[in-house]
Formats: C-alpha cells, sequence, structure tokens
C-alpha cells in the first residue's frame, strides 16, 4: 500500500519512520526544503545571515542561489585551469600534445597550457647521457669468432623526432628491445664482419670504436630518431676461450717477429751510417792522395825539366852533385858505420846500431854517455895496432926478398 493513501500507514522515505504530522526536526521536509537548507549551509559558509520567511531563501544582501552555485563553478574552474601551468628545467625540453597529438616544443622557463584531458604535457631530457652496453660473439671476414665487448653513450638532441618517429627509441629498462640496441649490434656486426680477426685484435683494433659511432649516427639519422651518439667505447675483444691459449701463442710469436724486426731495424740503422761514413772518409781520402801523387807528379817532371837545362849548361858538376845527392839519401837511414883504414885494404866495421840508439836516448835527454865513447875510441886503437902488426910483418917480408 502507498505510505500517502488514506488510511494507509502514511510514513514517507524521509521521515526516518516518523510521522508526517510531527513538527519536530527535519520531519515532513521535501524535496524543496532540502534545497533551501542547503543553500543556507553555503550561505553561512560564506558569511551571510539568514533570513525569516517561509516563502523561500535568500541571503543577507539579497544575492539568489543561482549566484552561488555560479560562484562554485568559477572556483573549480580556476582551480583546473591552474593544472595547466608546468616548468621545464634548462636541461629539458617540453612536448604538448593536444587529444593526444603534437601541438608544440617549449624551451625552458614557466609555461601554460589547457589542462587535462584537452591537452598534456610530456618533459624529455635532452641533456643526460645514457648508456647502452652489449657483448656478443659475432663471425669475422676471414670465418673467425671473437668476443665483441661495446658501449655507446647517447643522448636526445630532437624531443619531437624522439617522441613521435621512433618506436621504442631506447628502453633503458631493457635495453635490448630499443631501437639504439638493435642499431648499435648492426653498426658493430657490419665493422667486425668486414674486417679480419687480426685486424679486429691487434691490427685496426683502435679503428673500431669511430667507424660503429658513423655507421650508427648514419641509421639513427635515416631513421629521424632525435638520438645523438655521444661516443662508442670497446671494452672488449678477444678471441673465444676455447681457442684463448693458441690465439695468445700466435700473439706472441708475431710480437716476437715485431721484437727481432725491430733490433734488426736497429742494428741496421746502428752500421749503416758508419759504414757511409767510412766510406765517405776513404773516399775523401782517395781524391787527397790523387791531389797529393799528381801534385808530386808535376813537380817531379818540373823539376826534371829544369836539372835538364842544368845539365846541358855544366854536365860533369851536375852528375857529381846528383851522386852526393843520391848517397846522402841513401846512407842516411842505415844503421850500419863502415870506417876506411888508410894504412890498409881492411874496412873497420863497427855494430855501432845499438850503440846509436842508446846515444840518441842519450841526447834526447840531455846526457852523454863516455861509455859509448870510451868503446868507440879503443875500438879504433885497436884496429890501427893490428894495421901496425901487419904492416910491419909486411915492411919485413919485403926487406928480406931484397
Amino acid at each position: 500500500m502507498p505510505w500517502n493513501e488514506p488510511g494507509g500507514d502514511d510514513k514517507d522515505p524521509w521521515s526516518k519512520g516518523k510521522s508526517s504530522g510531527s513538527s519536530k526536526g527535519n520531519a515532513g521536509d521535501n524535496i524543496e526544503d532540502i534545497t533551501r537548507k542547503m543553500n543556507e549551509k553555503f550561505g553561512g559558509l560564506f558569511g551571510k545571515k539568514k533570513s525569516g520567511g517561509s516563502g523561500g531563501s535568500s541571503f543577507g544582501n539579497g544575492l539568489p542561489s543561482g549566484s552561488v552555485l555560479a560562484l562554485i563553478g568559477l572556483g573549480l574552474l580556476a582551480a583546473w585551469l591552474a593544472t595547466g601551468f608546468y616548468q621545464v628545467d634548462s636541461a629539458q625540453r617540453g612536448v604538448e600534445f593536444r587529444f593526444g597529438a603534437y601541438t608544440e616544443t617549449t624551451s625552458p622557463g614557466l609555461h601554460w597550457h589547457v589542462p587535462y584531458p584537452v591537452e598534456s604535457v610530456e618533459l624529455v631530457d635532452i641533456d643526460r647521457v645514457r648508456t647502452a652496453q652489449d657483448r656478443t660473439q659475432m663471425l669475422t671476414r676471414d670465418e673467425n669468432i671473437v668476443d665483441i665487448g661495446i658501449a655507446a653513450q647517447y643522448k636526445i638532441k630532437n624531443a619531437e623526432d624522439y617522441l613521435f618517429n621512433v618506436y621504442l627509441p631506447d628502453y633503458e629498462r631493457n635495453q635490448s628491445v630499443g631501437t639504439l640496441f638493435q642499431v648499435m649490434r648492426s653498426a658493430v656486426r657490419q665493422i667486425v664482419g668486414g674486417n679480419t680477426m687480426d685486424a679486429i685484435l691487434i691490427e685496426d683494433r683502435s679503428s673500431i670504436a669511430p667507424n660503429t659511432k658513423t655507421v650508427m649516427q648514419t641509421v639513427l639519422d635515416s631513421y629521424n630518431s632525435g638520438l645523438e651518439v655521444v661516443e662508442v667505447n670497446l671494452e672488449y675483444a678477444q678471441a673465444p676461450q676455447a681457442v684463448k691459449d693458441a690465439f695468445d701463442e700466435a700473439v706472441r710469436a708475431r710480437e716476437d717477429l715485431d721484437k727481432f724486426k725491430n733490433e734488426a731495424l736497429t742494428y741496421a740503422n746502428r752500421v749503416i751510417p758508419l759504414a757511409e761514413g767510412r766510406a765517405s772518409r776513404l773516399s775523401e781520402e782517395a781524391i787527397a792522395y790523387k791531389g797529393r801523387i799528381e801534385a808530386r807528379a808535376a813537380g817531379d817532371a818540373s823539376r826534371f825539366s829544369q836539372l835538364v837545362a842544368e845539365y846541358n849548361k855544366a854536365p860533369v858538376v851536375t852528375r857529381n852533385r846528383l851522386y852526393l845527392e843520391t848517397m846522402e839519401e841513401v846512407y842516411q837511414n842505415t844503421t850500419k858505420i863502415v870506417v876506411d883504414s888508410k894504412s890498409g885494404n881492411n874496412l873497420l866495421y863497427l855494430p855501432l846500431n845499438q850503440l846509436q840508439n842508446k846515444s840518441q836516448n842519450s841526447s834526447a835527454s840531455g846526457e852523454f854517455d863516455p861509455a859509448t865513447s870510451a868503446f868507440v875510441e879503443q875500438q879504433i886503437r885497436k884496429r890501427q895496432a893490428q894495421s901496425g902488426v901487419r904492416d910491419g910483418v909486411r915492411n919485413g917480408t919485403r926487406s928480406t926478398r931484397q
């Protein structure tokens, strides 16, 4: 039975089980009473006083209840609009979206946009240097396998391209799913696959990192990824562990070869200049000898021509002078002394070469050796006595014969 039918319980759902005729509290309030009370409460919040009368309610200054709702709406609108302010740091760029579509990129400073859900902003850090690392085994051009470990440092150079052009340009939580990681591995495979194992591990090891950086940047620019590769470092490059010992032995042999080659070059660099200097000296000596001989020959020829002229003028005198000069040259270097004895036919030979040397040494020291002089005088007297005896015997023989 409805609550307001005659003879019924006459309980309404707003009276909380009380009779509709009760005059206490909130009994018998209808929708209009509830609205009026809400207006009074809001009026109390704004410092307004309640006015009497049962025909309606208003604030003390005469503002209608609709104005209060408008003020509330304006306050909420102002709060919503205030959420559109955002700050961009010096190392960031702000990218604004309107219903998911790109609108503009903002520079560092304070900016405002239409709040969510109309527009939204994503702040992108463009100065932070990020790192991607990879280590794997790759096949070289000569069909060998090498272990390569490489690390790439990069940063964002264009926030718009970074957010829109490439799906997951990088993903720091799981680098292997990022575009930059895949580009890095592809570039390393290209560089390693184009070189031999010796070139990668020894000869051209220093060129792998810059070549990889060049290839990576070229590919990322072709994608318009908005990423810039700052530096690439080759952290590890070795033969696989299974063949590492044999490869190390080959490396040591190659190092010994280089060492011996350097030693040979050092020896050659030391010996060749000496040989060249000796050859130059001999050449200069030969040239000097040639000049000396030619000059002497020219002088001898000139002297001989002059001698011929003098000989034609006085043959005897010139011949005797030549004989004496020649004998002087011959005897001045001899070590033997021959004394001609006028009393006999015997020649006195004195072995005075040693004595002469002693005499020269004494003369050089400024002292006279009397023993040498006495010895010479003794030998001369002995020879003279022997000559006198022979002369006496010869004269006695002659007298007897007569």
